[in-house]
C-alpha cells in the first residue's frame, strides 16, 4: 500500500489541473470549517472524500497522508486525562491554590493562571480549562468579585502554557510530529520565551485588573474555610495517574534514545492507567469503566483531524504548496530571517481568525519543502519554533481563535455570566500582538 501511494500522481478526469481542483476543494472546506455551519469534522471527511473521488489521491496515497503519530499522541492523552480528572487533583489544585494566597482576588488572579499554564503544557488545554473554570467561577462567587478578569487571564494561560512543550497543543503535536521534533526540543526552544511570555501577561492583567479586585472578609473567610482535601475523590487513582504521568513525562524526555514515538508512549501510558484503575474490579466493572473512558474522547476533534491530514496531503501531491513555498522564497529573497519573521507575524495574525490547527497542517509541508533553501531539515528549526510561537499564541487574539477560548466562553454564558466576541477581542488582540512581539525578540535574539 505504502509503496503504490508513494508512487501516486493525481488522475483528475477533464485535463482539469491538478492543482486548481486541489486548492479549489481545500478552499471549500476552510470556508466550512469557519462558517461553522456544518460540524468541522464532517466538513473535513467529506472533503477528504472529495480528494480521492475526484481523483487528486487515490486511498492508498490519503491513508499515507495521516500522521497516525499525532492520532496516537491525542487519543492517548485524551484517555490519560478522562481517568485522571475522576481523581478530583485538579480541583484540589485550584482550592490549594486560592488559599495559599489567603483567598486575596488579585493573588488568586496570579495563582489560577499560573496553574492553568502549568497544567496546558502538560494536558490538552481545553481539558484545563474545563477542569479550573467550574472551580474558578465558584471561587469568584464566593468572594463576590466580577469573573470576567479571571476568565479572561484563564485564556490566555491555557494557550500560553500549550506553546511550552510538545503535548501542550495541538499545533506543537503536528509540528513535532512532522518535523521530527522531541518532548527536549520544544521545552529547550520554546518554554524559556513562553515563562517570559507568561510573566509578562500576569504582570498586564494585575496592572489592569488584578489591583482594583477587592472581597468582604467574610467573603474571603468562607473561601479559607474550603477543605481541598474534600476534592479528592479518589487517592488511588490520584497516585496511579501521577506515578503513570511521572513516568511518560521522563518517557518524553528519554524519547530519542529510547527510539520511542510520542504517539507510542501516550498510548501506552493510557493503557497502564486503564489497567491500574481496573484492577480489583470484575471484568464486567472493567469493560464498563473502558466504554465510559473510551467515551470520552474527543472522536469528533480525532476525526477531524483524520479529514484535515487527508485534505492538505491532496494539496501537497498535487503541487500546490512547492509552488507557494517557492513563490514564499521569492518574497522573502530566500532570507532565512525575514522568512521566520514573515512565518511568526502571519501565522499569529491568521491564527486569530481561523482556526490555527488546520492553518498548522497546511503550512507543515510548506515548510519542509523549503529544506533545500536553507541547508536541510537542520535549517529548518527557526521556522518551526515561528510556526509554533506565532499560531498558538496567535489563538489569543479573538474568542475564535482557540478551541479553549470558545469553551471558556460556553461555561461563562451557561453560568450566567457575558463573555461576547468584541469585548473579548478589544481586550486580547493588543495582548496577543505584545506576545507575539515579546517572541519575534527572543527568536532574533536566538535563532536569527
Amino acid at each position: 500500500m505504502m509503496e503504490a501511494a508513494a508512487h501516486w500522481a493525481p488522475q483528475v478526469p477533464f485535463g482539469w489541473n491538478p492543482i486548481w481542483v486541489a486548492t479549489l476543494l481545500l478552499i471549500l472546506t476552510y470556508a466550512l470549517i469557519t462558517s461553522e455551519k456544518v460540524n468541522r469534522s464532517i466538513v473535513a471527511l467529506l472533503g477528504a472524500g472529495a480528494m480521492i473521488l475526484i481523483g487528486v489521491l487515490d486511498q492508498a496515497a490519503a491513508i499515507q497522508g495521516i500522521d497516525f503519530n499525532t492520532i496516537a499522541l491525542l487519543v492517548g492523552m485524551m484517555i490519560i486525562v478522562s481517568v485522571t480528572r475522576k481523581s478530583g487533583v485538579f480541583e484540589y489544585v485550584a482550592i490549594w491554590s486560592a488559599k495559599k494566597v489567603g483567598a486575596n482576588p488579585a493573588g488568586i488572579l496570579f495563582m489560577l493562571q499560573i496553574v492553568t499554564s502549568v497544567f496546558s503544557a502538560f494536558l490538552d488545554n481545553v481539558t484545563t480549562v474545563l477542569l479550573v473554570v467550574p472551580v474558578t467561577l465558584v471561587i469568584t462567587e464566593e468572594l463576590k468579585v466580577k469573573p470576567w478578569p479571571f476568565l479572561v487571564a484563564l485564556v490566555f494561560a491555557s494557550n500560553i502554557g500549550g506553546t511550552a512543550t510538545l503535548i501542550g497543543d495541538p499545533p506543537n503535536i503536528l509540528i513535532g510530529s512532522a518535523a521530527g521534533l522531541t518532548f527536549n526540543d520544544f521545552v529547550a526552544n520554546l518554554t524559556p520565551v513562553i515563562v517570559v511570555v507568561q510573566l509578562v501577561m500576569s504582570a498586564l492583567f494585575h496592572l489592569m485588573w488584578g489591583r482594583g479586585l477587592n472581597s468582604p472578609a467574610e467573603c474571603r473567610a468562607r473561601v479559607m474555610g474550603f477543605d481541598e482535601g474534600d476534592a479528592i475523590r479518589d487517592r488511588t487513582l490520584l497516585i496511579q495517574s501521577v506515578g503513570v504521568l511521572v513516568l511518560m513525562v521522563a518517557a518524553f524526555v528519554f524519547s530519542r534514545p529510547l527510539g520511542l514515538e510520542p504517539g507510542t508512549i501516550a498510548m501506552f501510558g493510557a493503557a497502564l492507567l486503564m489497567l491500574m484503575h481496573g484492577l480489583g474490579k470484575s471484568s464486567e466493572a472493567q469493560s464498563e469503566q473502558a466504554h465510559h473512558t473510551f467515551a470520552d474522547v474527543e472522536w469528533v476533534t480525532i476525526f477531524f483531524f483524520i479529514g484535515l491530514f487527508v485534505v492538505v496531503h491532496g494539496v501537497e501531491v498535487a503541487g500546490l504548496l512547492r509552488l507557494l513555498a517557492e513563490k514564499m522564497l521569492v518574497a522573502t529573497g530566500g532570507d532565512l530571517r525575514i522568512t521566520a519573521l514573515a512565518i511568526l507575524w502571519v501565522s499569529a495574525v491568521l491564527s486569530a481568525v481561523v482556526d490555527n490547527i488546520p492553518f498548522v497542517a497546511t503550512m507543515i509541508p510548506l515548510i519542509k519543502s523549503m529544506a533545500p533553501q536553507f541547508g536541510g531539515p537542520e535549517g529548518l528549526k527557526p521556522l518551526w519554533w515561528a510556526l509554533s510561537l506565532g499560531a498558538c499564541l496567535g489563538g489569543n487574539g479573538t474568542l475564535v481563535g482557540a478551541s479553549a477560548n470558545l469553551t471558556v466562553a460556553g461555561m461563562a454564558e451557561r453560568a450566567g455570566h457575558s463573555f461576547r466576541f468584541w469585548a473579548y477581542t478589544k481586550v486580547a488582540f493588543g495582548l496577543m500582538l505584545l506576545s507575539v512581539a515579546i517572541s519575534m525578540i527572543y527568536l532574533l535574539m536566538f535563532y536569527l
